[in-house]
């Protein structure tokens, strides 16, 4: 996930400063995505230095707010016109988990595959009762329509996994 984009993203729509960022980013995520306020503010000084956002003078409270350059927005249209590859997601950990067991012969792989299958549909309870009583606005309902696809789709994986071992075992 890019919290770069992201908060250029936010920063589309007008000035802000780091709280409201983070505020404003895990509104749209359903907070399914928390976001740390450090991590916020490394990456404004790093788009800053970068000359995607440029900052303003502090407010009596302190607060110090952030407007996207030209620059910002060249590198969001970027973004947003680039589809993401496969290649860039990160590492499935629940698939390399279950390869290792497999390669390491003496782990029982099926126990593994429940207790997956288990928390998974818990997960998936879950998500569907969030998209039934707290989602508020297009944006969210999409994080968590994305979110209950993953997990439908982690149990059909799981079934097949079983079904593959099976047929191996025989």
């Amino acid at each position: 996930m890019s919290i770069r984009q992201s908060l250029l993203a936010l920063l589309s729509q007008g000035s802000r400063y780091g709280y409201q960022l983070r505020a404003e980013f895990e509104t749209s995520t359903g907070a399914t995505w928390p976001l740390n306020i450090g991590q916020v503010y490394t990456t404004l000084s790093r788009m800053e230095r970068d000359g995607l956002v440029s900052s303003g003078e502090q407010d009596e409270q302190g607060r110090v707010g952030y407007t996207i350059t030209e620059a910002g927005r060249a590198e969001l249209a970027r973004w947003f016109s680039t589809p993401v590859a496969q290649s860039d997601r990160p590492r499935d950990e629940l698939v390399i988990k279950l390869a290792m067991a497999v390669a390491a012969k003496d782990v029982d792989v099926g126990a593994i595959i429940q207790r997956q299958r288990t928390a998974t549909m818990r997960a998936l309870q879950q998500l569907t009762k969030a998209k039934r009583t707290e989602t508020d606005g297009a944006a969210q309902r999409l994080v968590l329509d994305s979110m209950i696809f993953q997990a439908e789709a982690e149990q059909r994986w799981l079934d097949h996994c079983e079904a593959v071992l099976k047929e191996a075992t025989e």
